[in-house]
């Protein structure tokens, strides 16, 4: 009915296999993906019980995790007979990702057909046939999106660098709750964002950098809450469930009670364990 190749990823150096996982991904690496699709309309009609002249549609669809964001990619409407190739080409913007990507490639009922027998579809989007990938967005710092603004318009101190935004409850949406806004006036910190995909020596010391204050801020935030700890049972893709995953990153095996107790009662002393944790200035 449908046979289809490996989901090529798209890059400046040529197309690759997409991977399990891509380590070095983050919100400023859009994705864009590739792959064909080769259909027998005849045969995938005639399986399903439908009239030769019905018409198809092969469609891709992109869901993250981490953004519990989704949405169509790519779509085809097929109305040929015989067998037919089919490319789906799209490029999935970093901002809306996060996550686990799940991409699903589906043949599909175009539209409602009322002259069918009572075992076919008969429902526009019924599907025929119908295929998922999974590639793994894992980069080391946490994840988040961000925004290049001028801090003299806002209440920010005009010399600041970056400031990494958190609200709503441990129970709201992460891609909603986390902010980090970069003063575009800053360009030593925008060019090391902008070189993010392939960073010089200088710009992993600044993303170094920052990234170790943003987890500070999301470690001590999710400290001042009493309800953030091992038994709590938040929602995936939820606030809470991201600084559950990157507290047990920086501080395996211990506990949130004892992490907590230190940061409250020697502040100065949690500071450098931190800074411990996330490796800071340890670029390759």
């Amino acid at each position: 009915m449908a046979t289809a190749e490996a989901w090529q990823l798209v890059t400046a150096d040529g197309d690759i296999d997409l991977p399990e996982a891509l380590p070095d991904w983050d919100y400023q690496m859009d994705l864009h993906l590739r792959r064909l699709v080769r259909v027998d309309l005849d045969r995938a009609r005639a399986q399903a019980g439908l009239p030769t002249d019905t018409a198809l549609v092969l469609a891709a669809v992109w869901t993250a995790t981490g953004s519990n964001l989704s949405g169509p990619a790519r779509h085809m409407r097929l109305t040929d007979r015989g067998t037919c190739t089919v490319e789906l080409e799209f490029r999935l913007p970093g901002a809306d990702l996060g996550g686990l990507l799940m991409l699903d490639t589906a043949l599909v009922l175009a539209e409602r057909r009322n002259d069918v027998r009572p075992s076919s579809p008969r429902r526009a989007g019924s599907v025929l046939w119908s295929d998922r990938k999974f590639l793994r967005l894992q980069g080391d710092a946490p994840q988040f999106p961000m925004a290049v603004i001028d801090f003299a318009l806002t209440s920010f101190p005009d010399q600041a660098a970056w400031h990494l935004q958190i609200n709503g409850s441990l129970e709201s949406a992460t891609m909603g709750s986390l902010l980090l806004l970069v003063n575009e006036k800053n360009t030593v910190t925008t060019t090391a964002f902008e070189n993010a995909a392939k960073p010089r020596p200088v710009d992993r010391i600044v993303l170094s950098a920052v990234y170790a204050d943003a987890a500070r801020v999301m470690i001590e935030h999710a400290l001042s809450h009493d309800d953030f700890a091992e038994d709590s049972d938040f929602p995936v893709g939820s606030l809470g469930a991201t600084m559950l995953s990157l507290f047990d990153q920086l501080f395996p095996g211990q506990s949130i009670a004892d992490i907590r107790l230190r940061q409250r009662q020697s502040p100065a002393l949690f500071a450098s364990d931190l800074q411990a944790a996330v490796k800071i200035f340890e670029v390759s």
